[in-house]
């Protein structure tokens, strides 16, 4: 770094030594004899400022020990140390250089490895749904405008006959003034009134001969129209007559039309957008009020860097911006409205978004000619044709540049959240639909709202429940003992089989088509969770299997799909929100339900799903389906739709005989549910009584559940004893000789401990818990 005091080095050094003289007066006159001699010396500046940058390591002066005479051959006389330091025995501090020499940067191969190469064809050319939808487009648009005019044609040709006369007087008048050359009398009178007789007479000599070449030319056409017209009309046949008259009515017309009022109409009348520009942008930021930004923009500020030019990027402008030192991608979030504002677009049409691979000032903003929600909706690239494989990707929804966005199902589990009303259900929809045209996959779906939304994939499920009673929660519990218990199945499966079948000891396509393997996906959807989740009966187990599919399921080939509309603790453990590859969020309310969807500090790096609105439904942050976070807007099938696309993949199950369960009308494989014995008793047996008999505890049992335990009630008492024995035995719950005094004889009958039931209970939940 050059110190401002460096040009004046010499200066310094003079003045230090004489400060010593006036110390030391003995030394008065030879010191002024070294003065004299250093002002009587010439300095050559450039040999000092390169011994003086050839210091700069250390920035610090070592004067040498010697006497401050002049050198016997006459250079310089060496300057003294300063007194203090000689009084103190040590040698001065050495200044510590802050900053190097400038770095020179990287050459022009290393600028040219590191830059980032454009596509040579666009991204929507290149994927056949995109190219698809743009031809259909252009189709659509070329015969909307034909359409359109085709309607309005009769009327355009009594407009142009209407003011063909008037046309046909304005060819005439500009003729004429173009015969006597009238674009010039302006001059010829300018030149008149200043008395410049030699510029009139030029430009009369020049009007004098157009006159003449103009008039020939135009009695050239007055003799020969007429005589080509005569002609036209006798040997032309009646096509090109019509055709001749047609052509001069409608050139007559345009000519005669006013400017205000042109005869052909728009068919599709579009908005003008606003270019963007780094002026816009700078004036948008402006508006935020951040105080840095303010400070760069201000006079004398650095200004707002964009390290890439403004360009088009889909239907909108894209703009990378370094912001300056000391602001953040969130900050701008935090202050979308304004930028919108600031743009004077609408809020829709805003979309900062943080550059991941960047420093945190890095954002790029992209603003659409129109609001997201304001786009006509797509439609889903599988609805009227075609299949899928979960092996592959699936389309789930559209950027806000139009281009496609696919989730892969397979090795992945995925989790979506929202407010009510935000479109939650129809994402899951979509994924499950996609699920549906994959005849290889077994679908488990649950709709705990009971308001029917996945109704139309219940002729393709193997499992399906919907609503929110204590019933369907714990058939979708039973399903989910199924997949839970199907995993040691498929790990046995997988661990037998050769390496050479399973290289990667996990589910392929090849192992999944085979279906003596039973290694085919399964796919497990709850629709609002959290009404599992949270249930003071089931929701404890729900939750610890759920955790162990989403951890074990991956490799076996098995999806987990969640969607809730309350994310917090209660309603969504934490183990499973932190372990779900895939996460998709649409409009909440606070931090703490963005970061239960997306991620621990998401909200804290930009990816804010608070910043939607009320009328962004469908729209949402993609977290895990690509390597960075993605703003997508799914796609929308009302239950119309569903139901064909439903139809269409229970009829390639047909097909492939892939069809089965409640689908096929059979009875759904489910883990049996927990027996409830240990319960019932408890229920029946008072806390007082310590020790019942069996065939007692067996009558009371029948009144509880008759359709349960009226085969037991109906047989003898030794034999409802032995029976009850019988079924408390798995339990660990041991039977023997209950002693009571009945009309004062001792009666022995076989009972149990209402101890030992309670115990039973409590380890075998812990047992539970443990799996």
């Amino acid at each position: 770094m050059k110190h401002p005091d460096d040009d004046n080095e010499l200066f310094h050094r003079l003045e230090a030594e004489m400060t010593a003289d006036d110390t030391h007066g003995a030394d008065n006159g030879r010191d002024l004899e070294a003065l004299r001699d250093l002002d009587a010396r010439v300095v050559d500046l450039d040999k000092a400022r390169s011994a003086r940058d050839q210091s700069t390591a250390s920035l610090s002066y070592d004067p040498p020990a010697e006497s401050t005479n002049p050198a016997p051959d006459g250079s310089a006389a060496a300057l003294p140390a300063p007194a203090e330091d000689e009084e103190r025995g040590s040698a001065p501090e050495s200044a510590v250089m802050v900053d190097g020499p400038a770095p020179a940067g990287p050459d022009l191969m290393a600028r040219l490895r590191s830059g980032q190469r454009r596509e040579v064809i666009p991204a929507w050319a290149r994927s056949k749904p995109e190219f698809v939808t743009a031809l259909g487009w252009l189709g659509g648009y070329a015969w909307h405008t034909a359409a359109f005019h085709a309607v309005r044609l009769p009327w355009y040709s009594l407009r142009l006959a209407c003011q063909a006369p008037a046309g046909a007087a304005k060819f005439v008048g500009g003729s004429l003034r173009w015969a006597a050359d009238t674009e010039g009398e302006p001059l010829r009178q300018v030149a008149a009134r200043r008395e410049n007789i030699e510029e009139y007479l030029k430009l009369s000599r020049q009007r004098d001969n157009r006159v003449k070449l103009r008039g020939i030319v135009l009695l050239l056409g007055l003799v020969l129209g007429p005589v080509l017209a005569i002609v036209l009309f006798v040997l032309a046949p009646t096509w090109l007559e019509v055709l001749a008259l047609a052509l001069l009515t409608a050139g007559f017309g345009f000519l005669g039309a006013p400017r205000d009022k042109p005869v052909i109409s728009r068919a599709v009348v579009t908005t003008e957008v606003e270019k963007l520009t780094s002026g816009i942008v700078e004036r948008a930021l402006g508006a935020l009020g951040i105080a840095e930004i303010n400070k760069a923009l201000a006079k004398g500020g650095e200004g707002i860097k964009f390290p890439a030019p403004i360009t088009r990027d889909g239907p909108g402008w894209r703009a990378d911006v370094d912001l300056p030192y000391g602001v953040t991608v969130p900050d701008i979030l935090d202050r979308r409205e304004k930028l919108a504002s600031g743009l004077r677009r609408p809020l829709g049409c805003v979309w900062p978004e943080p550059v991941p691979d960047e420093h945190a000032g890095r954002m790029l903003l992209w603003v659409g000619d129109r609001a997201l929600n304001k786009v006509p909706k797509p439609a889903w690239p599988l609805a009227k044709a075609g299949s899928a494989s979960l092996f592959k990707a699936l389309p789930f929804g559209t950027d806000q540049r139009g281009r496609r966005v696919d989730v892969t199902l397979m090795y992945d589990n995925v989790l979506i959240g929202a407010m009510p009303g935000m479109g939650k259900t129809f994402a899951l929809r979509t994924l499950l639909l996609a699920a549906a045209l994959d005849p290889r996959a077994e679908l488990l779906t649950w709709e705990l709202k009971g308001t029917g939304d996945l109704d139309p994939l219940k002729t393709v499920s193997a499992d399906y429940g919907s609503g929110p009673d204590d019933e369907t929660a714990a058939a979708a519990l039973d399903s989910i003992r199924y997949v839970y218990k199907d995993l040691e199945r498929r790990a046995k499966v997988i661990s037998s089989l050769p390496k050479d079948k399973c290289p990667e000891n996990k589910v392929t396509p090849s192992l999944a088509a085979n279906r003596s393997h039973g290694l085919h996906p399964l796919v497990l959807a709850i629709d609002e969770c959290q009404e599992l989740f949270s249930h003071e009966k089931y929701g404890k187990e729900a939750g610890t299997l759920c955790t162990g599919i989403i951890k074990r399921g991956r490799a076996l080939g098995v999806i987990l799909l969640l969607a809730t509309q309350r994310p917090d603790k209660e309603s969504l453990p934490t183990a499973i929100s932190a372990n779900v590859g895939t996460r998709f969020c649409l409009r909440v309310m606070g931090q703490m339900e963005n970061d239960m969807i997306l991620g621990t500090s998401l909200y804290k790096n930009g990816i804010r799903a608070t910043s939607f609105t009320k009328s962004d439904k469908g729209i949402g942050y993609l977290v895990g389906a690509a390597d960075d976070p993605q703003i997508v807007r799914g796609y929308y099938m009302d239950n119309t739709e569903a139901q064909a696309i439903c139809a269409r993949a229970r009829q390639a199950r047909i097909d492939a005989g892939t069809l089965k369960g409640l689908a096929a009308g059979q009875a759904p494989k489910r883990r049996e549910v927990a027996d409830p014995l240990l319960e019932d008793i408890l229920a029946v047996v008072p806390a007082d009584e310590a020790k019942p008999w069996n065939d007692v505890t067996v009558d009371r049992l029948a009144e509880l559940r008759p359709e349960k335990y009226r085969a037991w009630a109906e047989l003898k008492d030794a034999d409802k004893a032995r029976q009850l024995t019988t079924a408390l035995k798995p339990y660990g719950v041991a039977t023997g000789q209950v002693a009571r005094r009945i009309k004062g004889k001792t009666v022995n009958r076989t009972g149990f401990e209402r101890a030992h039931i309670t115990t039973a209970i409590a380890e075998r939940d812990q047992n539970r818990d443990a799996g």
